[in-house]
């Protein structure tokens, strides 16, 4: 891309920064347009970047989200200034909480009318203050002081999302130093390479020999398993050492359902089998955890984990999470993949203490747990069940194709039923939580990985909160296919609040006393995509095979009954609320 200076050693610092986000590997960009970022979108209309238009800016953080976590490269998100960058603020928290590498680069009103209130300016306890509201929920924000700071900042901003632990960098930038003139090549410095830290080969020694000597141990896998591309190294391990392994919601796929060893999810929503043997486990290795409410039961030692009674070595990259919710005997500051595969080196020759019994157990729990929905996994019953709205999805979607979730029934009950067969094809909110993730993070992991099917199950509050994102996916030619599981109401809420104080104000949706259904499959219809209404239970498989082969995005409506979800665990809630007389 080459535009003419105004001056012989100069050029537009927007041209520059085009060029330089192409040459360190930038192939995407999700924002939405606003008058700070005119110069911007007109360098990189002139480039090879693809710029995705998202039409809100929470829709563009979660489909930059969903896109680094399959591409493993930061995802790029461009704001105007003022509600621009408030309406991402909730997409910024939910990558920064699950690790996730972002530059949000946000403009922001001239640099010489801070504090006179111009149009859009946060300026209510100081001057041009909107970054402040982004302190708590990125790894650094950066402002730009002065248009040369630009490439420094920049460079700065990549090289710290990327490196230890991943998160979000926020860039603020006046909107006139993007169409300031820079020295040409003012943008030279690439991010360094950077060596993940590694474990010590004494402490790798030690881990594996605990870990052969231990009579009931345990592996506890996170999300940052998969952040590290250690699923592989977990296997030899658990392979080498014959230990089970358990994991969290967002460690689900760490190794394959159906290994001998799997254990499957802990904590309130997860497997029997899983709590209580880790729960009963006499050492734990836990890597890439944060020990998270609910995948620990909120703590509670009758539980999940009864830890310090069960012996603790735990493994992260970030020195804030050892020993954060549980002491640890032993806490290793290290990237996974590398302090895994030097466990595994240690761990060659060692013999394991005998442990008969336990695959027959670990099998037989899965599979007593399993059997309490079987029959509903096949159920005609029409609205469907959610378990066979789960077990249909997993029919129709190929072994590696992904399978993204919100929150609430799709979530939680694909973290207990729906089996993950490689690594990282799981793609869901974890720290956050957060509804409204799904349907827009489909599409990022559809555009990191084009050849590879991509399936959103999601309820119909997730998708109701902004259904702008199918325009998105058929301007941006994306075939990604939306399950929405509707059922006119906030399901999980309302379930709770119906169990404890028997009422579900506030958590359905009505019309005059009357369930409110939304023609979902219609309004994706009308914004040019492929809107499918199930109306019997065997349609749904069906409809799924011929959305995944029809290269369009694609919405299916799929009527479902209000149920729980089954609960094995304990969450810390359910002991609150308290039933007022009537």
């Amino acid at each position: 891309m080459a535009i003419a200076s105004s001056s012989g050693g100069t050029q537009i610092a927007a041209v520059q920064l085009t060029e330089y986000l192409e040459r360190i590997g930038v192939e995407v960009v999700f924002g939405m347009c606003g008058h700070s970022l005119v110069q911007v979108l007109d360098a990189m209309g002139r480039s090879s970047i693809n710029y995705v238009s998202c039409r809100h800016e929470q829709l563009a953080a979660h489909i930059a989200d969903g896109y680094a976590r399959v591409s493993g490269k930061p995802g790029v998100v461009l704001t105007h200034v003022g509600p621009g960058l408030t309406n991402a603020v909730t997409g910024i928290a939910t990558a920064s909480l699950d690790c996730i590498p972002m530059v949000v680069i946000t403009g922001n009103i001239q640099s010489y009318c801070h504090g006179r209130g111009p149009h859009q300016e946060i300026n209510l306890h100081a001057d041009n203050d909107q970054i402040e509201m982004c302190r708590p929920i990125c790894k650094r924000v950066y402002r730009v002081g002065r248009a040369d700071d630009l490439p420094r900042v920049i460079e700065r901003a990549f090289h710290l999302a990327r490196s230890g632990r991943p998160g979000v960098v926020l860039v603020d930038v006046p909107m006139d130093f993007f169409s300031a003139e820079l020295p040409v090549g003012a943008f030279m410095q690439a991010p360094s390479p950077v060596a993940k830290p590694s474990i010590e080969q004494g402490q790798a020694r030690s881990i594996a020999e605990a870990l052969a000597k231990a009579e009931r141990p345990v592996i506890f896998a996170g999300g940052g398993i998969h952040l590290a591309k250690a699923s592989a190294e977990l296997q030899a391990l658990a392979e080498m050492l014959d230990v089970p392994v358990a994991h969290t919601l967002m460690g689900k796929g760490c190794l394959p359902d159906g290994h001998p060893l799997l254990l499957g999810t802990t904590g309130y929503w997860g497997q029997p089998v899983a709590n209580e043997m880790c729960r009963n486990a006499d050492l734990i290795l836990a890597v890439g955890s944060r020990f998270g409410e609910t995948d620990s039961s909120s703590w509670d030692p009758a539980y999940t984990f009864d830890i310090p009674k069960t012996r603790l070595i735990q493994i992260d990259i970030s020195e804030e999470e050892i020993g954060r919710n549980y002491p640890a005997e032993l806490g290793v500051i290290a990237d996974a993949k590398q302090a895994l595969a030097a466990i595994v080196i240690a761990a060659e020759g060692l013999r394991p203490a005998a442990r008969p019994a336990q695959r027959a157990k670990i099998r037989d729990g899965l599979a007593a747990f399993a059997s309490n929905w079987t029959e509903q996994r096949i159920s005609a019953e029409f609205p469907l069940r959610p378990e066979r709205v789960i077990a249909d999805v997993r029919k129709a979607l190929p072994k590696n194709g992904f399978i993204v979730t919100d929150v609430g029934w799709n979530k939680n009950g694909v973290g207990q039923q729906f089996a993950i067969h490689e690594a990282g094809t799981m793609i869901t909110p974890g720290g956050m939580a957060t509804m409204g993730f799904g349907h827009a993070a489909v599409l990022g992991v559809k555009y990191a990985a084009p050849s590879r099917a991509a399936v959103a199950l999601i309820g119909d509050g997730c998708f109701s909160s902004n259904m702008s994102v199918i325009a998105t996916a058929v301007e941006a030619n994306l075939p990604v296919v939306w399950v929405v599981m509707d059922n006119a109401s906030y399901g999980v809420i309302s379930g709770i609040e119906k169990r404890h104080l028997g009422g579900t104000y506030g958590c359905m949706f009505e019309a005059d006393g009357e369930p409110y259904f939304i023609d979902y499959a219609g309004v994706a219809n009308a914004c040019g995509a492929r809107g499918v209404k199930i109306e019997s239970a065997g349609q749904l498989e069906p409809a799924l095979r011929e959305a995944l082969a029809s290269g369009k995005p694609t919405l299916i409506q799929v009527p479902v009954q209000l149920v729980p979800t089954p609960t094995t665990g304990h969450w810390d809630i359910n002991v609150i609320f308290k039933k007022l007389a009537d």
